[in-house]
This record gives structure tokens, sequence and C-alpha cells, in this order.
């Protein structure tokens, strides 16, 4: 009895080794831009320059976005513009003395009583570098804190994310 081996063409070969090929290159390349750090630049030739068009800019910084609202669920007056910025200067200013963003917004959420409430909100910016992340966690919470208790919110809302800054 003959044993006859299946017949692979020249063709099916090739593909084959080129999908292998393209799965060795690029795995690497994938994995790499998952890393935190930006890769170190590298010196490229004429034509490797035209293929490489990111580069990364800045430092690694911690971006903080707080939302607070400016309804009370207790059907107390709303918190006012003047309020609003009394309170970040008082509580805020001098933990991110450097700098903030605020701006004003419009939202909506259900509140602790199951009640959609529509109001006029602020959501405040806040940039820090990464290395600072679990000292300026400790004034963030506070300041969460401090503003659902003066003003009787459920909650102050917050986003974190790491990005790179270049001031």
């Amino acid at each position: 009895m003959a044993l006859t081996l299946p017949r692979f063409s020249a063709t099916r070969i090739a593909v084959t080794a080129a999908v292998t090929a393209l799965l060795a290159v690029g795995a690497p390349a994938a994995y790499a831009s998952l890393d935190d750090e930006a890769p170190a630049a590298t010196t490229t030739t004429g034509t490797e320059r035209a293929a490489t068009t990111t580069v990364a800019r800045g430092k690694p910084f911690t971006e903080t976005r707080l939302f607070f609202g400016t309804e009370r669920p207790d059907g107390g007056p709303a918190v006012t513009d003047k309020q609003f910025m009394d309170f970040i200067d008082k509580e805020v200013t001098p933990g991110f003395p450097d700098g903030l963003t605020i701006q004003d917004g419009r939202g909506q959420w259900r509140d602790s009583n199951g009640k959609i409430e529509r109001e006029r909100s602020y959501e405040l910016i806040l940039l820090y570098p990464t290395t600072e992340a679990r000292k300026r966690d400790v004034l963030i919470e506070e300041i969460r804190s401090d503003y659902e208790k003066a003003f009787a919110q459920d909650s102050v809302a917050r986003l974190d994310e790491r990005t790179r800054v270049d001031f």
C-alpha cells in the first residue's frame, strides 16, 4: 500500500510563508504599542522616515475630570456660579495651583430617588504628572466629598485617563 501525501501548490506555500512573515513582524510592534511609555526615538533612513509619522510628545500625565451637578436632590436652591467659583478658590486651587480648566455643561443622571435630573453642571479638568497620581488622588477624593457635603449632592462623577502632555 502506497502512502500519499497531500499536495501543496507553490502558491499555497508562498501565501503561507507571507502570512507567517507578516505575523512575525507585526506582533512585536502591536505589543510594543501597549507600553505605558512612548517608544524611544530611532534613527531612520529616507524611505523609513516617510512611513514613520507618529512621534510621541510630552510627558506622562494623568487627566482627571470631575463632573459637578448644581441641582439639589432635596429640592433646595441650585448651586450658583458664585458659590461654585468660591468652592474652586477655597477647595481646589490650593491643591492644584499650577492650573485647571472649568467648563460649563448640561447633563442628566438618575438621582438616589430614581428621578432623572437634568441640570446645569460644571466639568473640572485637572492635569498632573502620573508620578504624583497617588498623592493627588487623596486631594481629588477630598474635593468630591467636600462638594457633596457642601451642596447636598448624591455624587461627583470622576473620570481618570493617562495621557501625554507638552506645555
